[in-house]
């Protein structure tokens, strides 16, 4: 078996305003790939796709040949909204070979996923608050959108909710239902996606509402089905949810806070990533700068705060597990850098390897 998995860590490369009016200088070159030793946690460079502009979330296809890269931008060949690049994968080298560029017609898109036919890729775009299905050829470029919904209303926070924003893309195991946490409606939208179509149907139940001002950002499935976990961008809080998978639909279980006891600074949430066994999920603080650590209770989905890891370094925009769930890699976008973790398989409590990865303004990270 193989010593070393691949990396690939997407970065801001050019100025971008967020929703928050703050500014960033993105300093990123594209998209890097490193090689993680599985036994050590060292990372090794191996190569750089440059020339794409803000590549700020990444995903795999189910093949592992192609990779999907948001171009988080708001105005795209000359028209309003950002776009979507598609890349052949060397799984050996870890080098990217661009196939093609397509627009999302929607402003900042942050987020996507891939169907798990391998089929579709799915984007959410932020700052105009809709989603955009974008059709996979055979070789892995992207055809013209084949579906596009546009989301309506706002919610309490007048500077952060005055319109929609959607926030992520997170299909179930089957790929029949679709959940888009919208930031600025305080709902998860619940959509059933035409997989031969590629066309996207409000559900029976359309959205789960959460706490007025909570604004949900990522969402993610247990890997055995039967709960849901999404963390609240705003008020800092992760709720866990009951999913019925025949009915596509969540239950509201609990909500707790991301934040230790008296922490009183500025601090939001970002990321939210849950074990490859499913026994312990993760919550990125911005701010507190920390990796929030539950236990899951498997028979009910119930979390308990295991405590918080420091994540040496400044606004843990992403963060995630390795395929063995033996690390935790998380890229900090302010203090440019990523910083390996083991994960303990006994308590879920991380433990910094020492090893460490220089990377300009990173935003997302992936282990092939």
């Amino acid at each position: 078996m193989s010593q070393h998995q691949l990396v690939f860590i997407g970065t801001y490369t050019q100025r971008i305003r967020f929703g928050t009016g703050q500014i960033l200088e993105g300093k990123g070159r594209g998209i890097y790939s490193y090689r993680l030793n599985t036994g050590t946690g060292a990372l090794e460079a191996c190569s750089i796709a440059e020339d794409v502009p803000n590549p700020s979330y990444l995903a795999f296809h189910p093949s592992r040949r192609f990779l999907y890269a948001v171009n988080e931008l708001k105005e795209f060949e000359g028209a309003e909204g950002g776009a979507v690049s598609a890349f052949a994968l060397d799984p050996e080298s870890g080098r990217l070979s661009f196939l093609n560029r397509k627009p999302t017609h929607g402003m900042d898109p942050c987020h996507l996923a891939v169907d798990p036919t391998g089929r579709h890729v799915l984007v959410a775009n932020f700052a105009s608050g809709s989603v955009c299905v974008l059709p996979i050829q055979p070789d892995g470029s992207l055809g013209d959108p084949s579906d596009f919904v546009q989301h309506h209303g706002s919610s309490i926070d007048p500077a952060r909710q005055a319109g929609p924003h959607a926030h992520a893309v997170t299909l179930d195991h089957t790929g029949r239902y679709v959940f888009v946490p919208d930031l600025g409606l305080d709902k998860v939208m619940i959509y059933r996606l035409d997989i031969d179509r590629g066309t996207l149907t409000p559900h029976i139940t359309p959205w789960v509402e959460v706490t007025a001002g909570a604004g949900p950002r990522q969402l993610v499935m247990h890997p055995r089905g039967g709960f849901a976990y999404l963390i609240n961008e705003l008020n800092s809080t992760m709720t866990a949810f009951c999913y019925d998978a025949d009915r596509g639909s969540l239950r509201e279980i609990q909500t707790l806070s991301t934040l230790p006891d008296g922490f009183t600074g500025s601090s939001t949430c970002a990321e939210v990533q849950i074990s490859p066994a499913g026994n312990w999920l993760y919550g990125s603080n911005r701010g507190h700068d920390s990796i929030v650590i539950y236990a899951i209770d498997r028979a009910n989905g119930r979390l308990t705060c295991v405590g918080h890891e420091s994540t040496r370094g400044r606004i843990p925009r992403n963060f995630t597990v390795d395929p063995a769930g033996a690390y935790v890699l998380v890229a900090n976008q302010d203090s440019n850098n990523i910083v390996v973790f083991r994960s303990h398989p006994a308590t879920g409590r991380l433990v910094a390897t020492g090893h460490t990865a220089a990377v300009p303004t990173p935003v997302c990270i992936r282990v092939l």
